[in-house]
Order: C-alpha cells, then structure tokens, then sequence
C-alpha cells in the first residue's frame, strides 16, 4: 500500500481527506486533536510547494437545518491559526466557485472545502459513495491523501470515491500510518495481552470479544455491558442497564472461556440515572431489584489492577462508568493512572475512553490513543476497511 511518502506531490494538486469531525458547542470547537492530528502531512505536502485541497465531513446532514450547524468554516479558523497561514474556506462542494478556488491556487495555498456531507442532502450522494461525485472530486486534483483514519471503515464518496478514480495516485498520510502501525501490534502482541471493554451494550462488543478472546489472556469487562455478562451468569442485577438480546452469546463465551473473562464484583449503585442521587458501593450479588450500578467499586478497581500487574500489552475500548456524570468517572480515571504509573504499553481504542484520557490529562503520556472510534472497532474485529481497500 502506497503511503505519502512513494508519490510524487512536488507542485501538484494534492486532494487530502481529513478528519475533521470535531464536537461543537455553540459554533466553538471544543477539542482541536482531530485538526491536530492533520498538520504533519497537510505541513509535507505544503513543503513540497503542492496545492493542498482539504475534504472533511462534520455531523451528519440529513435535512436543511442540519447545514448551519455543520458547516466547516470555523474548522478552516482553527486550521489557519496552527498552520499561521491562510486557509481559504469555500462554501460549495461542487461547482464554478470551487473549480475557480482551485484553477488560482498557487503552490502552498490551501483550500478548505465545504462539509462533504452537504451532498447527502440530495441522495446521500456522499454517505452512498455516489459515482458521479467520486470522479468529480478527483477530477480537482492530480493526487489523493487519505489521512481520515476515522472514515476509512466506511466506503463514501470523499475517500473511496476519489481514490477508485486515481489508481496509482492515492495513499495514505502519516496519520493513517500511525494509527494502522500501532494497532497492528495487536496482531502479535507481546504478552500478558489484556483487553480492557467498557460501554453500554455488549452488541457494540461482540466482534472485538470473538477477535481477541483467543488472542488475550485475559478481557476486563466494565461500563454498563459488564451488567449482561452478569446476568448471563445468574446473578440479579436489579434495574443496570441489560442487553438482553445478547444474552445468550455472553453465557457461550463464559462458558468457552471462563478462566479469560474478568468481571466487577461490587458497582457504583443507586436508584436514579443521574449524577444528582448519592451512591454507594455494593457487591453485585446484593443489588436491590431497583438498585442500578452506574460504575465499577473499589473491589473490582483492586482486582482489574491485579490482573494488569504484569501486563505486557493492553487494548482498552470503552469507560468503566457512566463516564458522562462526574461522580461516576472516578475508576476509569484510576485504572488510567495505573497504567501508566506502570509504564504499561497501553493502546486506547478511539471514542469515549479517549475522551476520558484527555480530561485526566493523560491521553499523551499512553502508547497509543486512536483517533477513530468505530474505525478502530472494526480494525479490532478482523474486517477489511474500505478507505484502505481502495488505496490497496
């Protein structure tokens, strides 16, 4: 697979896709690392004199008040101001403004365009990978970057549909590269390899359990889908959230493989979903029928530590906790510190458990923190990604 490095960019038209889907409020960003991760190959590009052409999407757009909210022209801000160099936004995705933008660059500008999403007003044209539209972006440039590692899982017009269109002229930027090297170590761990699962619904889970049961030797399971795992085992969990669906497939991996799967012994309890009503600490096996565990307790924090002491390797997917409510984050932020108080090699799977790194203030002191959420999902499970297929 080509990365930046194999093609020929010096004064060319160079088309990169990032990811650019940063959370919003009120029009502000709230966390520019998506925008971050992007400079190294937009600043490569630009030292060899191309003119850089910059896809993203941002939210989803699927009626006309979806536009204002997802429009990309405070990402283009942002971006001006950690390159300290212009970045001309235009507000099309197509058509004679953008063809124009693009015929008057000079080596080292940058054009920014509009919300690739925009498109899916009328068909979902981008979301669908529509034909016309990939020829058409790649018509706009002589090469194409895919450096959206958090879109390569889906096949949409601004990374398959470009990149199908430029046999031979496409590869993958440096982020792309990062993130695909450091998980690919989880290919041949080194051992003790243990993986960390947290969130709500073990169906979000199921592909990354059937992946990695054989390869870890032991799986840690938090966050709300501990509590299906336990019913699976027979216990009364009173009113925690239950995956009930999925029952059924708990019960068969506890039964293949009892002696990997590690689960809480005492929760976080109380009655509300919500960070107003005081808890406390219970063993699961006295949970009320009204009672709801919202995090793991202290016992489980002391036992996952136990099974980390000598780990080698760990992936870690998902909070221990409802990670949202303040009073409930406390033990994904401890078995965080742990980690790297022991200099664990420690890779966190994108999504939430990252976010949590960043607020502990200790997402750059891990090996690896993915900038993709469901991208590295499905990495985890063993599929072929599309915006990696198609550079292939």
């Amino acid at each position: 697979m080509k990365k930046i490095t194999d093609l020929d960019i010096t004064n060319k038209k160079v088309l990169i896709r990032c990811d650019f889907n940063v959370p919003l409020k009120d029009g502000q960003i709230l966390d520019d690392n998506r925008i971050k991760e992007a400079l190294k190959t937009i600043n490569y590009c630009l030292e060899k004199n191309a003119k850089v052409i910059l896809f993203s999407h941002l939210g989803r757009v699927k009626e006309e008040s979806d536009l204002a909210k997802n429009n990309l022209e405070v990402v283009a801000k942002r971006l001006s101001e950690l390159l300290n160099r212009k970045v001309t936004f235009v507000n099309e995705t197509r058509g004679a403004k953008l063809e124009n933008a693009i015929e008057t660059m000079n080596p080292g500008d940058i054009v920014l365009v509009q919300n690739t999403r925009y498109e899916d007003l009328d068909g979902k044209k981008e979301s669908s990978n529509d034909k016309e539209l990939g020829q058409y972006w790649a018509s706009l440039g002589d090469v194409f970057i895919n450096d959206a590692f958090g879109t390569i899982h889906r096949a949409h017009a601004s990374n398959v549909g470009i990149a199908s269109n430029m046999e031979g002229k496409s590869a993958i930027g440096f982020l792309i590269e990062k993130e695909l090297n450091a998980l690919s170590a989880l290919n041949e761990p080194e051992h003790p390899f243990i993986v960390i699962l947290g969130g709500a619904k073990v169906s979000d889970k199921i592909g990354i359990i059937e992946n990695l049961v054989t390869k870890a030797d032991k799986i840690l399971i938090g966050g709300g889908m501990a509590f299906t795992f336990l019913k699976a085992e027979g216990l009364e969990v009173g009113s925690s959230l239950i995956d009930e669906e999925n029952i059924a497939f708990c019960k068969r991996i506890l039964a293949d493989y009892k002696d990997k799967i590690v689960l809480p012994v005492d929760a976080a309890v109380t009655t509300t979903f919500s960070n107003d009503e005081d808890y406390r600490e219970k063993a699961i096996s006295e949970l009320a029928s009204n009672e709801m565990g919202l995090d793991i307790g202290k016992k489980t924090l002391s036992l996952f530590e136990d099974a980390l002491k000598d780990a080698k390797t760990v992936i870690w997917n998902g909070p221990l906790g409802v990670y949202e409510f303040d009073k409930y984050k406390e033990n994904t932020n401890n078995l965080l510190k742990y980690l790297v108080d022991n200099n664990i090699k420690v890779i966190l799977g994108g999504g939430d458990i990252v976010a949590a790194a960043t607020n502990a203030n200790l997402k750059d002191k891990v090996y690896h923190a993915s900038t993709g959420g469901g991208a590295t999902l499905e990495f985890l499970e063993g599929k072929k990604l599309p915006g990696i297929e198609a550079i292939k």
